[in-house]
């Protein structure tokens, strides 16, 4: 396993329990830290990995005599939002060094048809001497990990698999298969496979930004989304999303893959790339919309959340962090609290200083309700009214304080 982050570990372990593992990272912290039994994503407990037989290590050497490699590592955007494939092209070279004759090299990152075959084949070849689909061959199983999520782990979901070959492709079939339960689909192709795993956020992202693109008009008309959403749902065939941000390593990025193909292909992506437009701008719309509220700068305001999605300590691409900047742009001075973020990731990564405890942040002119976690669902009004100063705003981006009564003490505000 090349990559023990929110996807390689748990199927790394899982794979563990029937097949002799390595797995592989190339931070020395991130081994050392699994090593001690300690997983900083909350994906895994300690138990799991005390009780694993996987050999986890940060030396390339460890994995000469591999037989299927699976690569999952991150597939950012850079700064332009074209498709970054540096720490994909580094594994492939990882790989190739240690890679013998036979060997399948699999890929779980999420990219655009024809990464595998036409980018990661060929670099494969270049560290390792050999040739693609004679000497080893290539397989695509996009994963489907959803960080938090307790229900549909990596042994309950359907896998998706697809090989170089048929041969190859019964292979992998019965890797992912051994965990899985037999639950896999195998892919006409791998360019299907990874099409597929591409359309997966994107369908989703654009699904979450005709919502938010809705919310910003009811705003002006003066009603809740969070209402309207509610008396729609009762259709049977209504598709539930709900306003808010679009952050993380797949839904807010994986758009972007697609659409760069679409490009090159001399395709223009419209509704993606306006899907795109829609959700990235959300941040800024809703700190404006807090601003009128408010009545202009400078007031106090807490912002509860500052990871991409509830219950989960991952901080990549937070679209809170956006709110937090824009905020401060339009005057006011912003207090961040996240029970479940690391505080030394969100200074390097955003610049933000997390208060260690709730109490900092009473007497708020502003409460902003950013990310559902359970401890701010379990809010009572009397801790909200603790929170916000005597007629000040409380602003719930994502209605979890919805069944709390309506006081006088505090204003209210949603999406």
């Amino acid at each position: 396993m090349i990559g023990l982050g929110y996807v390689g570990l748990p199927l790394a372990l899982a794979l563990a329990r029937h097949f002799d593992v390595v797995g592989f990272d190339i931070s020395k912290a991130r081994v050392g830290e699994l090593r001690a039994h300690r997983d900083r994503t909350g994906e895994v407990a300690p138990s799991e990995l005390k009780a694993t037989a996987m050999s986890i290590t940060a030396d390339p050497s460890a994995l000469k005599g591999v037989d299927v490699f699976i690569v999952t590592v991150p597939t950012p955007v850079d700064d332009t939002n074209k498709p970054d494939l540096g720490a994909v092209r580094a594994a492939c070279a990882t790989v190739g060094k240690v890679m013998r004759p036979g060997a399948i090299a699999v890929f779980e990152s999420t990219v655009y048809p024809g990464v595998t075959e036409d980018i990661c084949g060929p670099e494969l070849e270049r560290s390792s001497g050999l040739v693609c689909g004679k000497d080893f061959f290539l397989g695509y199983s996009p994963e489907r990990i959803n960080p938090g999520d307790r229900e549909h782990t990596v042994d309950k979901i359907t896998k998706v698999v697809a090989g170089q070959t048929p041969e190859v492709a019964d292979r992998l079939k019965a890797v992912y298969g051994a965990v899985t339960g037999g639950n896999v689909f195998v892919a006409a192709n791998i360019k299907t496979a990874e099409a597929a795993k591409v359309i997966e956020n994107a369908q989703r992202d654009i699904n979450i930004a005709f919502v938010n693109e809705v919310a910003m008009i009811f705003n002006k008309v003066g009603i809740s989304t969070h209402d309207v959403l509610a008396a729609a749902g009762t259709k049977w065939n209504f598709l539930k999303f709900s306003p808010g941000f679009v952050g993380g390593h797949c839904i807010g990025v994986d758009p972007f893959y697609l659409a760069h193909l679409a490009e090159q292909l001399g395709h223009d992506p419209e509704v993606i790339l306006a899907g795109r437009r829609i959700n990235d701008g959300m941040a800024g719309f809703v700190a404006e919309r807090i601003d009128v509220q408010l009545g202009g700068g400078p007031k106090r305001v807490l912002v509860l959340g500052l990871t991409f999605k509830e219950n989960v300590p991952d901080l990549r691409n937070s679209k809170v962090a956006d709110l937090v900047v824009r905020l401060g742009e339009l005057g006011h001075d912003v207090k961040v609290h996240d029970p479940l973020a690391d505080r030394d990731e969100a200074r390097e990564h955003y610049g933000i200083e997390l208060l260690q405890h709730l109490d900092e942040g009473r007497g708020s002119d502003c409460v902003v309700g950013a990310v559902p976690h359970a401890v701010y669902m379990a809010f009572s009004g009397r801790m909200l009214s603790s929170l916000v100063a005597e007629g000040g705003l409380v602003a719930d981006l994502k209605g979890m304080w919805r069944h709390v009564a309506p006081t006088p003490a505090y204003r209210r505000w949603e999406l």
